[in-house]
Formats: C-alpha cells, structure tokens, sequence
C-alpha cells in the first residue's frame, strides 16, 4: 500500500516536473520575445512618426515661403520701378489676371494703394469679390513697417477651399521708406491637403483602426486647418481635446518636433495613442502645428497576436504533457528506480553487478545497454578524444550546410556565404592572424547572413531594387541572426562577425551604430568580404561590377565605411593573386576548405545601396 502511494507521488512528480519544464520556459520566452518586439515596434513607430510631422512641417514651411518669395517680389518690383505710377494704366488688372493664371495655387491677388483705388483679381469659382477685400482688409490691418504678415489658413465659404493670405508692403515716397501700396495674395491651403491625406483615402477611424498615424494640421488656436476628413478642417473644429494638441500649444514654440504618448477615449474605453507634433513657421507671427496621432495597440496588432499564440500553444502544450506524460510516467518509475540504484553502484566503483530490467520496450534495451557500459566503460573513455574531433567536423559541417541553406533561399544568393568565408580569411591572413582566429572568423563568415532566414521571401527574392520600407526590413537581419545564435553558448564567440557585418567606421552603419575602435576586427574583415562579393556577382536587377573597379570602389570606401588596415590586406590579396574572380587562394597554414571554382550568382540585398 505505501509503495503504491509512493509511486502514485512520484507520478505527480514526475508529471509537474514535465510542465514546469515544458511549459515555464515556452510561456517566459514567449513573453520576453513579445515585450521586446513591442518596444522596438513602438520605438520604431515613434520615429516613424516624429521623422513625418518634421517632413509634413517642412514641406509646409516651403509652401508658405514659396509665396512669401513671391509676393516680396511683386512688392520689391514696384520699388525698382519707381513706386506704384503704372497703377493707372488700363490693363494692368488683365495682367494680375494673367499672372493669377499662370500659378494654380493662387486664388486671389490684389495691389492696393494707400492713396488710390484697389486693383485686384481672382478665380471668381473659388472665391467671391466681398471675399477678396475683406481679407485684403484683414491683413493689411497688421502690417507694419517692411514686415510681411503671413495670416492662418481660413476657409473660403462661396469655395469651399482653404487658403492663407500672403502681404507685403510696397516703400517709396520721397524718402524711400513709406509705405505706398501693398502686395496681396491669396493662396490655396490645397497643397497641405494632399500632404496630410498622405496617398490614402481612408477616414481617421480608418486609419486608426489599421493602426497607421492619422496627420493633421492646426493653427495656433487649436483649430483644424488640414486634416484627412475635409469635413473637420473646413468647419475649423478645435482640436484641443487631444492632450498632443496642448502639448503643442504650450512648447510648440520653443520645440521643433516631439514625441508625446497621451491617452485618448475611443468608443467609451480609454486607448493609449502615440502620438508627435512638429511646428511649421509661416512667419514669426504665424506658426502652424503639424499633428500625428496613432493607436498604440491597433499599430502592436501583430504582438498581441503573438502573445494570444503563445498561450494557446502553451494550453496544448500543457493538456498533450498531462495525457502523454501520466501514461509514460507509470511505466518508467519502476525501471528507473533499479536504473537508479544501478548508477549509485558504478559511481561508488562497483562494477560487479548488473542490473535487472525485464521489459520488451527500449527500457529493456536501455537495461542491457546500461549493464554492457560497465564492461566497455574504459573504452568509450578511450573514445571520447575521437569523438570529440568528429563532433568539431559535425559542427563545421552543420555550420555550412545551414550557410547552404541560407544562400539556397534565393538561386542568386548560392555559395555567398562560402565565397564571403574564403575572402575573409584570406583578408585574416594577410592581417597575420593566428589560426584559431581566422577559424573564428571563417565560421562567423559563413554565418552572417543567418537572420535573413525571418526575412520574408517576398522581399528576399524580389527581382528589383527594394523599396526604402522593405530595406528598413532587410537591415533587420543582423538582429534577427544575433537572436537565433546567441541562444547556443557555442556560438558566442563568433557573434560580432554575424551582428556587427553593416557596422561602417564613421558611425553611420547598423545595427548599432557604431564607430571606429568600437566595431571588432571580425565585423570589419566580414564586411569587407560581403560588400566586394555583392559587387562583383550578377544579381537579376543589376549586372556585376568588373573586379578592378570594384577593388577600387573598395578602397573609395575607407574612413567611411571600411577599416584601412583591413582594406590593405584585401586589396594586397587581390593584387598578389591571392583573391582572384571567381576563386580564393588560401594559405596552407589554416584549415583547408572545399576548392573555390565557379559558383552561381549572388545577390545580397542588404548590400544593393552601396553608392
């Protein structure tokens, strides 16, 4: 009775033991791998959006220069031409006619003298005469002096079109610093329109519901100047319930473009947004806010799905080790235990006795293989050292089978990682490296192209140049093969090859950054190596560069790019014979590898933007 209890004990045993091992690391890996995507994603997601609000202001900066450049003109022309004396000519308002046809941006322009009559002309479909003189009317109320006044976008009613008004004065007079007349003009806001809808013609629920940033513009009020519903911005709706808005308000003046997480009631829940504002300087007076706000968990979509995947697959993990295990575990408790106390004997130095295990499933082979270890115990022992060397050429093996693999992908990226292999340890050699070294550098070479195996084959097979969003995706496989190999200790020691392969000597490289003396040798041979094979192999977009040219567009390379000292040796290689097209010649001292010959075509993407 009390052995049975102890066994039915060891069954609990043995079956908690199962899930906490099977189950705790799946669910902690699965945790830390979707937090740590969510803060890169959100980090990415920020910058996203600070780089577009900085984009989307500038642009608009230009716009309103444009025309302020343009009515300064007009004004410094009358100056030029003696004052405002042509005035009284007959046709000079068909010629302001012709000059407003001539810029579809212009909605109106008017000249009006301090002492004379108002010359003007518009597009009567977009704008009505009353229209034309009361702005004319508003905006000449604040100049003063030389200044130019820039007005805030307002709507047109009879139009339905948003446009700002430009004014500039016009000086003469006796001595030349009176203001005589005033250079108006009236411009169409439609341009910023086109720049906020951002190619898109979703709603901002839309938009926000697929989780991309909805951009808009506001004055210094808080009012909706430009947004993607014309709707919002043509009844100047205040925008100033978004906390990013008064965020703004309060620093927009003083800061360019910032990023500012607020949180936002949508459909009576409350929803963190992302959100960044940037300023856009029409004059020192007139300053317009440029807006971007985002759903944080609509645009983490893909990490709340990742983590709703790690518990399902955690639950039938869980329900498949108490079926599978509760069987299993009944039938190995008994015949581990004489196992057990078979290994207590052998590790006391008792080789005498054998143990008794009848079963006709592999525990009775297990029980004849553990009494025939007693006898050749001494020369498995002999045997090791051996199988310690054909495990080191399993492992160089697995090495280049999964570079195979790798390359394999694509029929233009075979024998890359071969070919980027043989050329850094030739580089290595030349450096006069020791030979463990260049073995440690020979394996991170074949390596270092191992993240591209999460890169979607979609964008890794593409027969043309990347776009600049799918070439942000292809810079990420240095981190995705640095994630994939850290998790085996064998690997540390050739990781800063495979990581830091697109770090550049002036800093402006990746994953990281990096500059100089903080990239090691290993990242710098390697992306020697890879850069001159991606050059001088035929890609299905771009034919290969000739060899001597692409030596040279190497060593253009150096204090930018490349280290010098290593770029020496390489072309010190290629000039003594050593790297040859289409073949390496390596030094018999380190260890010798398959014969080069021809191999197929590569064409390494993450290399195409070289110029």
């Amino acid at each position: 009775m009390l052995e049975k209890l102890g066994r039915v004990r060891l069954l609990y045993i043995v079956l908690g033991v199962l899930l906490l091992v099977g189950l705790l690391p799946l669910g902690f890996a699965g945790t830390l791998l979707s937090s740590r995507s969510a803060e890169q994603l959100r980090s990415v997601e920020g910058r996203y959006q600070a780089q577009l609000v900085q984009d989307k202001a500038r642009q608009i900066e230009l716009y309103g220069q444009r025309y302020r450049d343009v009515v300064t003109g007009l004004a410094r022309a009358f100056e030029l031409a003696g004052g405002i004396k042509g005035l009284n000519d007959a046709g000079y308002d068909a010629r302001l006619q012709k000059t407003l046809e001539e810029d579809p941006n212009l909605i109106g322009l008017a000249i009006w003298p301090v002492s004379g009559e108002l010359h003007r002309a518009f597009q009567p479909d977009l704008i009505q005469r009353n229209e034309v003189d009361q702005r004319v009317s508003e905006v000449l109320a604040r100049m003063a002096d030389r200044g130019i006044v820039v007005s805030r976008p307002q709507i047109i009613r009879s139009g339905q079109e948003m446009a700002m008004t430009v004014a500039a004065p016009v000086m003469g007079g006796a001595s030349g610093r009176e203001v005589v007349a005033a250079v108006v003009a009236i411009v169409s806001f439609q341009e910023v329109f086109k720049a906020v809808h951002q190619s898109t013609s979703r709603s901002e629920r839309e938009l926000l519901d697929a989780g991309l940033p909805v951009v808009f513009v506001v004055d210094q009020n808080g009012r909706a100047v430009a947004h993607p519903e014309a709707s919002v911005a043509f009844s100047e709706k205040p925008m100033t319930d978004l906390k990013v808005v008064l965020d703004w308000q309060e620093s927009g003046t003083q800061v360019q473009s910032a990023l500012e997480p607020f949180t936002l009631v949508r459909d009576g829940r409350n929803v963190v947004m992302l959100g960044s504002y940037a300023t856009a300087e029409l004059d020192k007076n007139s300053r317009l806010g440029v807006i971007a706000i985002q759903d944080e968990s609509a645009a983490l979509a893909s990490v709340s799905d990742m983590r709703r995947q790690t518990i399902w697959i955690s639950m039938v993990a869980g329900f498949l080790t108490l079926i599978i295990g509760f069987f299993f575990a009944k039938k190995l408790t008994q015949p581990v235990q004489e196992l057990a106390l078979g290994a207590h004997r052998i590790a006391s130095g008792d080789f005498s006795q054998r143990i008794n295990v009848r079963s006709r499933t592999e525990l009775g082979d297990l029980g004849d293989s553990f009494n025939l270890m007693t006898d050749q115990l001494e020369t498995y022992i002999n045997d090791l050292q051996q199988s310690a060397a054909e495990n080191r050429e399993l492992f160089l093996g697995t090495v280049k089978s999964l570079a195979a693999a790798i390359d394999g992908k694509d029929p233009y990226t075979r024998g890359h990682s071969e070919r980027v292999s043989r050329m850094s340890v030739a580089i290595a050699q030349r450096l006069g490296l020791p030979d463990d070294e260049c073995e440690k550098i020979r394996i991170s070479a074949l390596l270092h192209d191992v993240g591209k195996i999460a890169i979607d084959d979609n964008i890794l097979k593409k027969p043309a140049a990347l776009t600049d969003d799918e070439y942000e995706i292809m810079k990420q496989h240095p981190q995705k093969g640095y994630k994939i190999m850290s998790q085996i200790r064998a690997m540390k020691e050739f990781l800063p090859g495979m990581y830091m392969h697109h770090e550049m000597v002036n800093g402006q490289g990746y994953p990281q950054g990096l500059q100089g003396d903080q990239i090691p040798l290993m990242a710098k041979i390697v992306a020697v190596a890879d850069t001159f094979d991606a050059m001088t192999t035929d890609r299905p977009y771009q034919l290969a560069m000739n060899f001597t040219d692409a030596v040279a567009r190497i060593e253009s390379f150096v204090g930018t790019r490349y280290d010098a000292t290593v770029v020496s040796a390489f072309v010190q290689a290629c000039e003594e014979g050593q790297i040859r097209p289409g073949s390496v010649k390596l030094k018999s001292r380190a260890t010798p590898h398959p014969p080069a010959g021809s191999v197929e075509n590569n064409g390494d993407r993450d290399l195409v933007r070289v110029s």
